[in-house]
Order: C-alpha cells, then sequence, then structure tokens
C-alpha cells in the first residue's frame, strides 16, 4: 500500500484520525512547553525599569478605562519607517510590569510608546480637552471632563498590593506610602517620601496646570509623560547584542 492509499485510510477513519491528531498536538504541546519550566524568566531585563507610582497607574487605569488603547498602540515594531517615525523599537521588559500589556494591534492614532517628553504638559491638557485645536485632522473626542473630575483612588495601596502578588515588585514602604505617593507627585510642595529614590526618574511637578487640586487629568498627563522614559536605550541595545551573541 503506497502513502497515498494509508494517508486516505487515515482520512476516512474517524477515530484513527483523532487519534493520530491528539499525538500530533501533544507532541507540539510538549516541545513548546515544557521548556518553560527549566525558565526562569522568559524576558530579558533591561536597567532602568521600573514600578508605575501610584499616579501613573491611576493615569494608566483611566487611559484604560478611556478605551485609549483601541486607537493608540504602545508597540513599536522593528522596521525602518516604525523606527524613524516613533523611536528605538519596543523592548519586552518595557511591559514587564502591565496588567494587561497596551501593546494594541490598531492605530487609529500614533504609537504611544515614547510620547513621554515629547510634548510639554500644556499641550497634553490642550490635546485631551479639544483634540482638533491642535492637531486639525484629528478625530479623537475630547476629554475635557478629565480636568474637572476629582481623582479617586478608594484604596492606592489596595491596588499596589494586588499588583505586588502578581509579581510587580512594590516594596512595604511603596505600598504604605501609596496614598500620599500618590498626592506628591502632583504637588512638588508636599514630603516626597523618598519618591523618587524608590521610583527613579520619577516626574514631580503639577501636570493640569491646577494646583490647587487632584485631577484625573494630572494622572493621565504623569502617565503619558512616562511612557519610553525609563530605559536607556543605548545600554538596552548592549544587552540585546549580548544576549545575541550567547545565542549563536
Amino acid at each position: 500500500m503506497d502513502l497515498a492509499q494509508k494517508h486516505k485510510k487515515l482520512e476516512r477513519n474517524i477515530t484513527l484520525l483523532a487519534v493520530g491528531s491528539f499525538i500530533a498536538v501533544a507532541i507540539g504541546g510538549i516541545v513548546e512547553i515544557a521548556p518553560l519550566f527549566w525558565i526562569d524568566n522568559t524576558i530579558e531585563e533591561v536597567e532602568g525599569m521600573r514600578p508605575y507610582t501610584p499616579l501613573e497607574q491611576a493615569g494608566r487605569d483611566i487611559f484604560v478605562r478611556e478605551g485609549c488603547y483601541t486607537c493608540h498602540s504602545q508597540m513599536i515594531r522593528p522596521f525602518r519607517d516604525e523606527v524613524e517615525r516613533y523611536g528605538h523599537y519596543s523592548l519586552a521588559a518595557e511591559s514587564i510590569y502591565d496588567h494587561p500589556f497596551q501593546w494594541g494591534s490598531k492605530r487609529t492614532g500614533p504609537d504611544l510608546a515614547r510620547v513621554g517628553g515629547r510634548y510639554s504638559d500644556e499641550w497634553h491638557v490642550q490635546h485631551l480637552q479639544d483634540p482638533r485645536s491642535v492637531v486639525p485632522e484629528s478625530i479623537m473626542p475630547r476629554y475635557a471632563f478629565l480636568s474637572e473630575t476629582d481623582l479617586e483612588v478608594p484604596d492606592p495601596s489596595a491596588k499596589l498590593l494586588a499588583l505586588a502578588r502578581v509579581g510587580v515588585p512594590y516594596s512595604k514602604t511603596d505600598i504604605e506610602f501609596a496614598g500620599a505617593d500618590l498626592v506628591a507627585q502632583a504637588n512638588p510642595e508636599l514630603d516626597s517620601n523618598n519618591l523618587q529614590d524608590r521610583y527613579p526618574k520619577t516626574q514631580i511637578r503639577d501636570f493640569d496646570g491646577n494646583p490647587g487640586r487632584l485631577t484625573e487629568m494630572d494622572a493621565l498627563v504623569a502617565y503619558l509623560q512616562m511612557l519610553g522614559t525609563l530605559v536607556d536605550f543605548d545600554s538596552a541595545e548592549a544587552l540585546e547584542e549580548l544576549a545575541a551573541e550567547k545565542g549563536r
């Protein structure tokens, strides 16, 4: 019996086909999954990454709540046109503390992975309040209400504790001072409890132009201004080259 006849017999026998499919899937699953049990971490660590501050985390939650990820990705692909427009391509380590990550699958608006520091706080506030005042062709809806909505995080410490339980390395001090850190980052006059020592490269200032009030706009702008600012990409490239050499 030639190979074609054997294959025809396999296709016509439902039981035999099911057993063969199960064996093929089982072998593939073992080959792909089993090695992961011997790997401590599948993501190459990159110097500079840190967890979000309580204010940045609150801003990120607002970003997710308002569905911003449906139009703005946070993943620069390793293609020349993307790198020239947005900056260094995204590293897996940049999303290590994201639950869930914000890579996205559609860009109605530009990618935001490197938006931090590209525009002033005032630009971001104006853009969110009235997008077409700064980008005439924008179809983005207005989010002016963020400036009029007080930021309310019911229990900042509980939020950080929950994230710590899924692997985000918040210290006991971070969790204890979460509520104070939330307010202090947007008000330079308050005691920051060594906020910048615990969260390197933290930007401490009033973000929404209204120093007498902590709003959702403060949180969202703080989050946007942090994106892409933590990693030293020269160092990251060196680590990647070293990893590539080890893999050869």
